[in-house]
């Protein structure tokens, strides 16, 4: 049965309208067809412009290359200020290096250049007659040293010397008929001895009681003070530093072998002199170089900012251009493909810049006297300018004769690792066995860090007679297995494993001249940007940033 029921007029617009919401004209489909191809097209370019150099940039925008600029700036400065902190340096370097030689031959009694490590004693005498010796010498320091060293004082009186011993609470040995009794409990007596000549004879007179027995003793150190003024400065017209020294002489006798090693060394601590005054030369201005630290920190912030903003731009585009993939391509982009939008070089001058920063800090105070850590400054430092020249490298990357360095360490990276990993463990088992086995016989084999450091230099050649020749040969076995451990290190290491390590460089090399010779594109990525083929002073560019483009947010759905 039909139904004949008159359609209304109303009833018709409204089925228009549906089927015209529906179902899409043929014209918008197409408009939306284009508008995709134009969003993905702005991608491209979008990304192709992020990995333009400042040159290529500079035609295709027009903009200035002020990261550029920056980075080659800051390389001067820091450079300088690397440079002046290390000539500083140097000084403080060699006033304590010369002053802990001239406190050996001061107090260590027949002391010898470069006899630290036979210096020792082997009778009960010396060891009085050495530590007397000491004690008199620092009471006439001010008669014998051609230096200005001085004592401390605590207001008006000196602070005193300090004897400090540590032993065997008690106990009763028989080497002969092998037996002992001792108690394990460790004390330490500490006696001060004044700046005062006729007390410290006294104190000379009575010392030999304060041991019970010298076969108790384990340790021995005495410890005073003195103060000098670093007068090398003023040549340089700097600001001249008061130094104190702290010194450690140690008479060791914990291993108990009939040998007490004897060593001295010293703490220091510098210190602004409280009043001095220096004619016939102008000293620096203190505050130039304060105000040239913070130029460098400021500098390096706005590197670090507009680095970090680099970084963040490279995942926002890395963002997008895995969502185009995934809703168009339906496939994941790789991880090599992701970790190009982030970077290494940005990373590297951010790393810098933090360095730099933090060691400018510290240099400042240091130049204040609140702190004399140059040790830890000069690591920030130095670090910091080593990447800033390391960073050089990307803008010869730039040119193609110089970038197939940086692309055969990129590729050849994971590969070398993985390598580095396999070959470290057989280098670890040489290690743990030369030790084992050869340090009693071996003074290069004595400890885990000398037994690396010989092998190390095997695997690079040097050294390789002597550490054959030196080998003992109390122990017949011992001594044959020496011969066969060192020769199968040498021929794996040198002849097969260093061999592999430049064959896979050289391979990676060869991979990469090649693919720069052909030119086709060797990752989904790079195929992605070469279907753009605006150049970049085509002023496509410049069309795109007047539209906000790289602005908007992009969505492909």
């Amino acid at each position: 049965m039909v139904d004949n029921h008159p359609v209304s007029k109303c009833e018709i617009d409204l089925y228009s309208v549906y089927e015209a919401n529906s179902h899409p004209s043929w014209g918008e489909h197409e408009q939306r067809h284009q508008d995709d191809l134009d969003k993905v097209e702005c991608l491209r370019r979008k990304i192709k412009y992020y990995f333009m150099n400042p040159c290529e940039k500079y035609h295709a925008r027009g903009r200035i290359p002020w990261k550029l600029m920056l980075q080659i700036i800051k390389i001067a400065i820091i450079t300088i200020q690397l440079v002046s902190f290390g000539l500083s340096n140097q000084m403080v370097v060699t006033f304590k290096e010369e002053n802990l030689m001239t406190f050996k031959h001061l107090f260590l009694k027949d002391y010898v250049d470069g006899g630290m490590d036979t210096y020792a004693l082997y009778r009960q005498a010396d060891v009085y007659d050495h530590i007397n010796y000491i004690i008199e010498q620092y009471g006439h320091l001010r008669n014998i040293t051609v230096g200005n060293h001085a004592y401390e004082k605590n207001g008006i009186t000196y602070t005193p010397m300090s004897l400090c011993q540590e032993y065997y609470r008690n106990g009763t040995i028989y080497p002969g008929n092998e037996t002992l009794e001792i108690d394990a409990q460790v004390e330490t007596g500490m006696q001060n001895v004044l700046n005062n000549i006729s007390k410290i004879y006294t104190k000379i007179l009575n010392f030999a009681r304060l041991f019970t027995s010298l076969l108790m003793l384990l340790l021995v150190k005495i410890m005073f003070t003195l103060k000098a003024i670093n007068l090398q400065t003023v040549r340089h017209r700097e600001q001249p530093d008061c130094y104190d020294f702290t010194v450690i002489i140690t008479f060791n006798n914990e291993v108990h072998s009939g040998r007490i090693k004897v060593d001295l060394e010293n703490d220091v601590e510098i210190n602004e002199c409280r009043d001095w005054k220096v004619t016939g030369a102008s000293p620096k201005n203190i505050h130039l170089t304060l105000l040239f630290d913070c130029l460098i920190i400021i500098t390096c912030i706005i590197s670090l900012a507009l680095c970090t903003r680099s970084v963040l731009t490279g995942i926002q585009l890395q963002f997008e251009y895995t969502l185009y993939c995934r809703d168009h391509t339906s496939k994941e982009v790789p991880w090599s493909d992701k970790l190009e939008f982030v970077s290494g070089w940005y990373i590297l001058i951010i790393v810098s810049d933090t360095l730099t920063i933090i060691g400018s800090v510290l240099k400042i105070e240091i130049q204040t006297k609140a702190l004399t850590s140059y040790d830890v400054c000069s690591i920030f430092l130095g670090t910091g300018t080593m990447f800033v020249w390391i960073g050089v490298i990307r803008y010869m990357g730039y040119f193609k004769k110089y970038n197939i360095l940086i692309l055969t360490l990129r590729a050849a990276f994971p590969n070398v690792i993985r390598f580095i990993c396999c070959a470290g463990i057989i280098y670890l088992s040489y290690c743990f066995c030369g030790w084992i086995v050869l340090g009693p016989y071996h003074e290069k084999f004595r400890t885990l860090n000398t037994v690396s450091e010989c092998l190390f230099s095997l695997i690079n050649g040097d050294d390789m007679f002597p550490t054959f020749k030196n080998m003992e040969k109390k122990s017949r076995l011992v001594w044959i297995f020496s011969r066969i451990y060192l020769y199968t290190f040498v021929s794996l290491f040198i002849y097969m494993i260093l061999s592999l390590f430049i064959t896979l460089i050289t391979n990676t090399y060869d991979t990469i001249k090649q693919q720069q010779q052909s030119g086709t594109p060797t990752s989904e990525l790079q195929r992605f940007i070469s279907m753009c083929q605006d150049l970049p002073n085509s002023g496509v560019y410049r069309l795109q940033e007047s539209r906000s483009c790289f602005f908007d947010c992009f969505s492909f759905r």
